[in-house]
């Protein structure tokens, strides 16, 4: 693909002294914008810098898009003039991250309709090799696809959703090169080789087959808001313009999806809210049917349902259960009204998710905080709960595709133990481990330390926090530390193990977790009392935490240090300006910080489908409290802590426009002679890079600018 890379031309058209030395940060121009609503004038003077998709990608760019690469290419050239010094040491960094990964590695392989299928990685390569055997894993390797070799080429590639048809002998999947989460659908023919001439545009890269292994259902994504709102049937062999509509969601609030069951008798259609979902179904058998209601939606009933034989399973809040509840129905009597109670609502435990097998039930709770798998037999004579004998762990539900088998494979880690995958014998109640991440170079798990505080927020709450440091480490000696969050959309933050957090551990630092509220570790009301009018709590109870940890003599202000990205970018906009000193640094990666602009703009990609995380500022009250926090809305003339932003210019989450404005107003009212720089990678999006190791270049620059502010170089 052709994109436009301009190397950094400081000119005066966007830079107040095109004569300034290289340390001298790039000053943004300013043109007025007055953004009014609710009889309130905010002035932009930074709005200019949005370009749109084909702007970014124009061969021969206007004066506008070449005003905005220049500043964009000045911001990088002046953050790497800053840490210039550390070049060498982001090297050691980056060197030492990617020696600890295995080079030569292969997934745990998984059986499903006679193949089993696993993932490997070459030496030196970035991407993985998707294979499967016939049988046995003592047959001959069928390689279905080399992605080195398919992304030779392309400074992005991005492969999702390998879905094999029931004959075993069609792939379909999905390709990304330009980093914007709109994917072609290809389609590949297992015993040929042959990549079929079929290819489905404008994707979020999933797909259903029906099990005539000639059709094949997907999601459209709307090219301007990326909204996942339509979703196709595609007969083999045909042109998509012959494709058939099944559905469309009007409801700019929804987006919605397309999936086989686990029992592979029925593709359904999802569409997906805030606080509302409603699911389709069709006998997968039935490829040219119609697809039928299981339940009609209502604003605050949330439900997900599976498929054993003749029965739906079906995880639902409805009766005001909000940590949810469990109940079935028949196939055949999918109404609300025909469901009935197996597992009922507990007020202490979140019911998370289920695995269905012929003689057992495996239901993903929470409780205080942590992930906890409960077993149990369909009579209940057998109910009994996976003992993990850590602190702070998470455990999930791995791949489990076959209903008779009574192995259950789950996923455990922990803070201080690498990723290991285990089969677990329900009857015996033995576990065997199938993998652990090998930590190359040597890990002994026994040198550091983990443990679960708790530190109180303004309201009396109790917020979880989880930590892990090096066992040598002296809590009076004002230890760096990273204070991790994020505490949007009820996603929990686990504590998982990370081979790349030792090059900070291995240096003293110790890293903690502030699972503040707006996640759902703690149950439903977590996320409810830090959403929509209450989501200043999440932004407290950060606060909260740092200022407990310094109490607890873990760290003090001059060596705490604060990350988040994305809606946790945004919280770290939020605490720079309601108490950002409180920090020696701030690391926001590709932060959501224009709320209220970005909110009012329904052409932004996730804007409408968002309405219930953040609130609607269309209307006064909701606008009126996201104007209180919003980063972007919120800057002062004041000291800021030294930070790092990051940015992608083709993100579709984020748009590249929101930390670069928050930068340059940053930079023009700040009192304080502390670093802001921003690094913006002209080649991707949101993720960032899509290579195995490439990526862990941004991680190397994240660690150097830290371990910079307290002088460590080394």
């Amino acid at each position: 693909m052709n994109r436009i890379i301009v190397i950094a031309t400081l000119c005066c058209a966007i830079l107040s002294c095109s004569k300034a030395p290289p340390a001298q940060p790039p000053v943004a121009k300013k043109i007025k914008k007055e953004l009014t609503i609710h009889d309130d004038t905010r002035i932009d003077n930074y709005y200019w810098m949005r370009l749109s998709d084909e702007q970014k990608n124009s061969e021969n760019p206007d004066a506008q898009t070449q005003d905005v690469l220049d500043y964009l290419n000045a911001e990088n050239t002046y953050t790497k003039s800053v840490l210039n010094h550390t070049e060498t040491f982001q090297e050691k960094l980056y060197t030492e991250i990617i020696g600890r990964i295995k080079q030569i590695d292969e997934s745990v392989p998984y059986k499903k309709n006679g193949y089993f299928y696993y993932t490997r990685y070459e030496e030196d390569k970035e991407y993985p090799i998707y294979c499967r055997k016939i049988e046995s894993m003592e047959n001959t390797e069928e390689v279905m696809l080399n992605v080195n070799e398919m992304a030779e080429g392309h400074d992005y590639y991005s492969i999702r959703s390998l879905r094999v048809s029931k004959n075993n002998q069609l792939l379909a999947f999905g390709v990304d090169t330009l980093s914007r989460r709109i994917y072609t659908i290809k389609i590949k023919n297992l015993k040929t080789g042959e990549i079929l001439t079929d290819q489905i545009e404008g994707t979020t890269g999933s797909a259903a087959w029906a099990n005539d292994n000639e059709t094949l259902f997907y999601t459209i994504r709307d090219p301007e808001t990326l909204r996942a709102y339509k979703i196709n049937r595609h007969t083999l062999g045909q042109t998509t313009d012959q494709d058939k509509t099944m559905f469309v969601e009007e409801d700019d609030q929804f987006s919605s999806g397309v999936y086989k069951t686990k029992s592979d008798e029925f593709i359904i259609i999802a569409s997906r809210m805030t606080e509302s979902n409603e699911y389709q179904i069709l006998k997968a058998n039935n490829a040219n049917g119609n697809f039928k209601v299981f339940s009609k939606r209502k604003m605050k009933h949330e439900y997900s349902i599976d498929h054993y034989k003749e029965t739906f399973y079906i995880v639902t809040n409805r009766d005001k259960a909000k940590n949810f509840k469990l109940m079935s129905t028949s196939e055949n009597k999918t109404d609300e009204r025909y469901w009935q109670n197996v597992i009922e609502h507990r007020d202490d435990v979140y019911l998370n998710g289920i695995e269905i097998f012929k003689n057992y039930l495996v239901i993903q709770e929470r409780k205080n905080g942590l992930l906890q798998l409960r077993v149990t037999t369909w009579d209940k004579k057998t109910d009994y709960y996976l003992n993990f004998g850590e602190a702070a762990y998470a455990a999930y539900l791995s791949t489990n595709v076959d209903f008779n088998l009574q192995i259950l494979r789950y996923y455990y880690t922990s803070l201080t133990t690498p990723g290991s995958t285990y089969d677990f014998d329900m009857q015996s109640k033995e576990k065997t481990l199938l993998k652990q991440q090998e930590v190359v170079g040597g890990y002994n798990a026994d040198e550091y330390q983990t443990e679960r505080l708790y530190a109180t927020a303004k309201d009396g709450t109790s917020i979880p926090i989880s930590l892990v440091y090096k066992k040598s480490l002296k809590k009076e000696t004002g230890n760096p530390l990273l204070l991790y969050a994020y505490g949007s959309y009820g996603s929990p933050i686990d504590a998982r193990f990370s081979s790349t957090r030792l090059s900070l551990l291995d240096r003293g630092f110790v890293f903690a977790i502030a699972h503040v509220r707006g996640g759902q570790e703690m149950g439903r009301d977590w996320y409810e009392n830090g959403r929509l009018m209450h989501k200043k709590n999440t932004f407290t109870d950060f606060i909260n935490c740092a200022e407990f940890l310094i109490k607890e003599k873990f760290t003090d202000s001059s060596h705490l240090f604060a990350y988040g990205g994305s809606a946790g970018g945004l919280l770290m906009g939020a605490i720079a300006n309601m108490n950002g000193m409180l920090f020696r640094g701030i690391v926001a990666a590709v932060p959501f910080v224009d709320v209220v602009t970005t909110m009012l703009d329904e052409t932004i990609p996730l804007t409408t489908s968002e309405f219930r995380e953040w609130g609607n500022p269309k209307e006064k009250d909701a606008y009126d409290y996201m104007k209180s926090y919003s980063p972007y809305d919120q800057v002062e003339a004041k000291d800021y802590p030294a930070m790092l932003v990051t940015t992608g210019l083709f993100d579709s989450q984020v748009q590249y426009w929101e930390p670069a404005k928050w930068v340059a107003k940053l930079r023009e009212l700040k009192t304080d002679n502390n670093s802001l720089i921003m690094d913006c990678d002209m080649e991707t999006g949101h993720g960032g890079a899509s290579g195995r190791f490439k990526r862990y270049r941004r991680t190397a620059l994240t660690y150097a600018f830290i371990l910079d502010q307290i002088g460590v170089h080394e």
